[in-house]
């Protein structure tokens, strides 16, 4: 456990943690922009806990829905993806567009690319 001293009197406080998505938040989205880094081959931690808290209670209810995902490695974004997928392919989600793969650091394609699924994922749901 890390020490964190207490803010000085009058400097401002960083926000509360803000709390995971849950089932509610799921089902009650039109669509979903999913976004991770590349970590040992694997999906992040968040993303994983996310998946495990949501899969089963809206594995029925959100099939069909609209789906964009970006992952950022250091060199290989194959694992990550792969997982993306088996687990989107199980909740009958659709992909409105072919993941954004960066790796290395982004540069400004990159972050337009992101953007740009962003855009594409907000457009399917108009």
């Amino acid at each position: 456990m890390f020490y964190t001293p207490p803010p000085r009197w009058g400097a401002p406080r960083p926000p509360p943690p803000r709390p995971a998505p849950a089932p509610p938040d799921v089902l009650a989205a039109d669509g979903y922009l999913l976004g991770t880094p590349a970590n040992l081959g694997s999906m992040s931690g968040a993303l994983k806990h996310f998946f495990d808290t949501v899969y089963y209670p809206c594995l029925d209810s959100t099939k069909g829905r609209p789906f964009g995902a970006y992952v950022h490695g250091n060199n290989d974004t194959s694992g990550t993806v792969r997982q993306l997928d088996a687990i989107t392919t199980g909740l009958g989600w659709t992909r409105v567009a072919e993941p954004v793969l960066v790796t290395g650091e982004p540069d400004k394609a990159a972050l337009e690319a992101v953007t740009e699924l962003g855009g594409t994922l907000a457009a399917t749901l108009m």
